[in-house]
């Protein structure tokens, strides 16, 4: 009850200080992450939650899910088709550039093994799609840069995971395992990928039907009664929920425009809401001790990751594309690492596997610093593309989260 009576306040607070927020580099995710950090173990005391605390997971999951579904709703395929190519690079070449650097610096920085080594780079490698949205939710933003950090960051979360689950299999006890390991992964990612194709399709052939149809006040409730499904079908059945979220939501638009625009206020303010108490709770993690054991090997690995590693990773991606020199760094910067990365870090911790828990660490400091590294320079990088001029007739949308408006909710595909 403490922790809900906490997020009540921090959600007050975060919805009062929103316009404040807008204008300068006050961040309402930092304002979450501070305050769960808050009250914690670390300092306060009135929570106690550990790594291996249930209500981590759950809410990390939960947040990942919501986000990528509501992120999949904003794809447009026509778009997509017409300009794949960008998306490709930054997934086929940048994202594999910032998994074989991260690892690289974490062997000779940190000290870890290899195998353990590939494993921190796999789970930091993927970019998250809630702190993008500062940039993506801009209409005023050139929309192939808004359509390349959508697209990447809600699929390469999906691509991530099956190196994550073969790296843990090979650094713990079942390491002879892996070949073994990736079949099953191969096949729960298919499953993923089947229930995110088929459940929405089936759903929207029912809502045709003659004497079927959702009311227009319950209009909103269907996409989310299709979420709802999805997730519990895919923890039932082991399927990947978050290849399954981001393909239904992309699947939802295109086959009914009417469901995605009714859904889309009450989807955004569920994303956020569950992304709020995902930063709360992560943020009780990070008490002084955890910051303590890190190495300064380990600062250092941070900094580079966040400043270094995926900013060149994308611009070599980047090389011979049409994107302007400004919007390749825009693109580069905005490289967060975020729930995914929780969530599969929680994985390597969860798994017991020998340096298990110097990997968590490193991860979750890296983490802390992104998020406070992103979420606190949107503003200004926004302010290259001149968001916040507007004309007499206009009147300049309040920030919700990080940069994401009421007026053009965030994470909007080109």
């Amino acid at each position: 009850m403490v922790l809900i009576v906490v997020f009540g306040v921090a959600l007050l607070i975060a919805v009062l200080l929103s316009g404040l927020a807008a204008r300068t580099v006050l961040s309402t995710s930092f304002l979450f992450l501070i305050g769960g950090a808050l009250v914690s173990d670390g300092f306060l005391g009135l929570i106690h939650i550990t790594p291996d605390s249930e209500i981590v997971t759950v809410t990390a999951d939960l947040a990942l899910f919501a986000v990528l579904f509501t992120d999949g709703m904003h794809v447009s395929f026509p778009k997509l088709r017409a300009n794949w190519k960008n998306p490709a690079r930054a997934l086929g070449l940048g994202m594999p550039l910032a998994f074989v650097g991260m690892a690289l610096i974490t062997h000779y920085l940190v000290g870890l093994n290899w195998t353990t080594s590939f494993l921190v780079g796999a789970v930091l490698a993927p970019t998250d799609p809630v702190f993008a949205s500062a940039i993506v939710g801009r209409k005023e933003v050139p929309s192939k840069l808004r359509q390349l950090l959508n697209v990447e960051s809600g699929i390469n979360d999906g691509l991530a995971l099956p190196v994550v689950l073969v790296l843990i299999a090979a650094a713990g006890p079942t390491s002879g395992h892996a070949e073994s390991s990736l079949a099953k992964i191969g096949l729960e990612l298919l499953l993923g990928l089947a229930f995110g194709i088929l459940l929405p399709m089936l759903v929207i052939a029912l809502v045709r039907f003659r004497h079927l149809g959702a009311d227009p006040k319950l209009q909103p409730l269907l996409p989310l009664a299709i979420g709802v499904i999805l997730y519990a079908l895919c923890h039932l059945t082991h399927a990947n929920p978050y290849l399954a979220a981001f393909s239904a939501g992309a699947i939802l638009t295109a086959r009914s425009i009417k469901a995605k625009e009714s859904f889309e206020p009450l989807g955004e303010s569920l994303a956020e809401l569950a992304k709020f108490a995902a930063l709360l709770v992560f943020g009780a993690l990070l008490t002084p001790r955890l910051f303590g054991d890190l190495s300064f090997g380990g600062y250092v690995a941070v900094v580079l990751a966040i400043v270094l590693i995926r900013p060149a990773s994308l611009m070599l991606s980047l090389l011979g594309t049409r994107f302007t020199r400004q919007e390749k760094l825009v693109a580069a910067w905005f490289g967060p690492k975020g729930f995914a990365s929780v969530v599969y870090g929680l994985l390597v911790l969860q798994a017991g596997i020998p340096q298990g828990e110097e990997a968590f660490t490193l991860i979750a400091v890296c983490i802390a610093f992104s998020i406070v590294a992103h979420s606190s320079t949107d503003v200004p990088i926004a302010r290259l593309f001149r968001v916040d001029e507007f004309t007499d007739t206009e009147v300049p949308a309040a920030r919700t989260g990080d940069g994401t408006s009421t007026e053009e909710p965030g994470r909007v595909g080109a």
